[in-house]
C-alpha cells in the first residue's frame, strides 16, 4: 500500500493506493484544512486512523509547497517545517518523501486519463520536447518538465518561478502594481497576482484605487463566504462588474507568465495549467483574455503559437504523481522496480 499526499495552504489532500500489474489503484482518499493542524504527522494519523483495515504502507511521498532541501523544508503559507527522515521514523514508515508539490504534479500527467485535460490553446499537438507546468491555487507554482529524448519522458524540476518579479503589461497593470506595492510595502511578485491570494488583491485594487462599485449585496456575500469563490461565480455569471473585472485582470496576468515559462523552457511539448482555480473558471479561461496575453510575446509570438496550452481538471494528479513517485523510488532503493526507470531522485533531495 503507498500513502499519497497533497499538501497546500489551504488543504492537506492524502490517499492510499494500490500497486498492481504496473499500475496505481485508488483505495480512498480524504481532505483535511491545513490550518487547523499544526503539523503533517497529525493529519496522517488522522487519515490512517479512519480506516479500520490498519493498512500496511510500504511507501509514502508526500507533493510540498516549497523547496525541498536534503529532505527538509519550511512550507510556504504554512507555519509547518518538515523533514522526510523525522516523519519516516515518527510514522513508521520505511520509505518516505518529501517532493515540491509541482514536482508531483508533473510526474502525475502521464497517470491522468484522456478525459482529465482540458486544451485551452490546440498548438501543434504533435509536436514533443520540453513543457512546463503552472499552477495557480493558494499560491502560485511553477515546474518544467524535461524532455529525455532517450528514455521518452519528461522529468520534472522543480522550481520557485512563481515568486519572480511581477511585470505589468499595460497601464491598468502598472497601477496595480504600484497599488500592491503601497499595500505590501516593497517588492510584488506574480504570485501576489496569480494565485487565490492574488484574487483578492486584485478585487480590492478595483474597489479600493479603481473605486469601482462594490454593491451591498456582494459586500455581505464576501464578508460571509469563500471571498475567492463568491468572486469567481459572480464573475462567471455576469452579476457583478468588478468581480468580472477582477477575473480579466487575473487571466490576463496568468496567461502572460504561462507564456513567459514557454519561452524560458522552450515548452514546445505545451503548457499545462494546473491548481484548483483555473477548472473552476473555464468560461473565463475561454473568453481570450488568457489566450491573448499567452501569446503576446512580440517577435516571438509566432513560437507560442505553435504551443499547446491544457489544463488539468483532475484534483489529483498530484496525488497520483506523488504516489508513482513513491512507488518507483521505494522500489528502486529495493531493487524490484516495475517502473524505476521513469522516475529520478530529484536534485533536491
Amino acid at each position: 500500500m503507498i500513502l499519497a499526499g497533497d499538501v497546500g495552504g489551504t488543504k492537506v489532500h492524502l490517499a492510499l493506493y494500490g500497486f498492481t500489474e504496473g499500475r496505481l489503484t485508488h483505495v480512498r482518499d480524504e481532505k483535511f484544512p491545513s490550518g487547523q493542524y499544526a503539523g503533517l504527522e497529525i493529519v496522517v494519523r488522522e487519515f490512517l486512523s479512519h480506516d479500520a483495515t490498519k493498512p500496511d504502507i510500504t511507501a509514502a511521498c508526500f507533493g510540498v509547497p516549497g523547496p525541498v532541501r536534503d529532505g527538509r523544508l519550511k512550507v510556504t503559507n504554512l507555519p509547518w517545517e518538515l523533514d522526510s527522515r523525522i516523519l519516516s521514523s515518527d510514522l513508521n514508515i520505511e520509505h518516505l518523501f518529501l517532493i515540491n508539490d509541482l514536482e508531483a504534479n508533473g510526474y502525475g500527467i502521464p497517470e491522468l486519463r484522456t478525459e482529465a485535460i482540458f486544451t485551452l490553446h490546440a498548438g501543434d499537438p504533435s509536436s514533443v520536447g520540453h513543457r512546463g507546468l503552472v499552477s495557480a491555487g493558494t499560491g502560485l507554482g511553477e515546474c518544467l518538465l524535461i524532455w529525455d529524448g532517450q528514455r521518452r519522458r519528461h522529468l520534472p524540476i522543480p522550481s520557485e518561478g512563481g515568486h519572480c518579479d511581477f511585470a505589468p503589461r499595460n497601464e491598468r497593470e502598472i497601477a496595480l502594481l504600484n497599488y500592491l506595492r503601497r499595500t505590501l510595502n516593497g517588492r510584488v511578485s506574480f504570485e501576489r497576482v496569480v494565485s487565490g491570494l492574488g484574487i483578492k488583491n486584485v478585487y480590492g485594487f478595483l474597489r479600493d484605487d479603481q473605486k469601482m462599485e462594490e454593491p451591498a449585496w456582494l459586500r455581505e456575500r464576501i464578508a460571509a463566504e469563500d471571498p475567492n469563490a463568491v468572486i469567481g461565480e459572480c464573475a462567471e455569471n455576469g452579476s457583478s462588474e468588478i468581480c468580472y473585472e477582477t477575473l480579466q485582470l487575473f487571466v490576463g496576468a496568468f496567461g502572460a507568465e504561462a507564456g513567459n515559462l514557454a519561452l524560458k523552457v522552450l515548452a514546445m511539448g505545451g503548457i499545462y495549467l494546473g491548481g484548483g482555480i483555473a477548472p473552476k473558471i473555464l468560461k473565463t479561461m475561454e473568453n481570450g483574455v488568457f489566450e491573448q496575453a499567452f501569446l503576446d510575446k512580440g517577435r516571438m509570438s509566432p513560437l507560442l503559437h505553435s504551443i499547446p496550452v491544457r489544463i488539468i481538471l483532475d484534483d489529483t494528479c498530484a496525488l497520483l504523481g506523488a504516489a508513482a513517485y513513491a512507488e518507483a523510488r521505494a522500489a528502486e532503493i529495493s531493487g524490484h522496480s516495475e517502473r524505476a526507470a521513469s522516475v529520478q531522485t530529484p536534485v533536491t533531495g
